[in-house]
């Protein structure tokens, strides 16, 4: 089943590039590899292509956009090149990102709500809801209720282009719901279920009621190595570089981001 174009995996075992492997093959190395993002692959993502989708093609830059200035926007964002420094896009690219963002949210901010309507839409399937909630206050850093467009795009940086590392602490900040260092059992079975129900029940192959929950009872006994009920930032880096299924399964972003 596809999503707007994109395969998605009912397992959330797919190939760490999101591809599914052809039958039979084997991979050649043991090793998961970092997934390399070209602009093709970057167009694939929802949240890119939400904004971009509003931008004209003919517009041109002027000193207004190359400053990521506009004197109608209530939120200013940080200056374009403060940004290119904090993340891996390009000037022309962070240019047109931040035109689409100012077209669909004038006021500089995105809330909640827009969240759930951008994975409805993407993933009509299925009930996108709780996963878009889920992912919005990963992006809400200073937990205020919205997202400015620096927050925004550095995230985008991270899930799109940054390093095994830094996937991997935004990935346990998305899991650890209520933000106090830990995931416990039933915060990995609230992301990994909400990512289910946005799939639908015609994901192929096809998903089983109780395919969260086998997931999340795997992952975690992996992962609370001390067995004290929750697993901490640590643990969940080192189990996650250690295990390639685990590594493939973090890459999930990769197909619902």
């Amino acid at each position: 089943m596809q999503a707007d174009g994109k395969v998605v995996d009912g397992s959330l075992l797919g190939d760490a590039n999101g591809v599914e492997p052809a039958p039979g093959r084997v991979k050649d190395s043991g090793k998961w590899q970092k997934p390399r993002f070209s602009r093709k692959a970057l167009m694939k993502c929802c949240l890119v292509k939400w904004i971009i989708a509003s931008t004209q093609p003919q517009d041109k830059d002027d000193s207004s956009d190359s400053d990521l200035e506009l004197s109608t926007v209530r939120h200013q964002p940080e200056g374009l090149d403060q940004l290119q420094a904090q993340t891996k896009f390009t000037r022309k690219e962070l240019q047109s990102l931040y035109r689409g963002f100012k077209n669909e949210c004038p006021s500089g901010l995105v809330d909640e709500e827009t969240f759930k309507t951008i994975y409805s839409q993407f993933f009509p399937q299925g009930d996108a809801t709780t996963y878009a909630h889920f992912l919005f206050n990963a992006f809400d850093i200073d937990r205020n209720g919205s997202i400015r467009f620096e927050d925004f795009v550095i995230g985008l940086s991270v899930l799109l282009r940054g390093s095994v590392t830094e996937k991997l602490n935004w990935a346990f900040n998305l899991y650890d719901i209520n933000k106090d260092g830990y995931i416990t059992k039933e915060e990995m079975l609230a992301i990994m279920k909400s990512i289910y129900d946005m799939m639908g029940r015609y994901t192929y192959p096809c998903v089983r009621d109780d395919a969260p929950s086998e997931h999340v009872d795997k992952f975690f006994q992996k992962m609370d190595k001390n067995r004290d009920g929750v697993v901490t930032i640590e643990e969940f880096i080192e189990t996650c570089q250690k295990d390639e299924n685990i590594m493939n399964s973090m890459q999930l972003f990769e197909n619902v981001i």
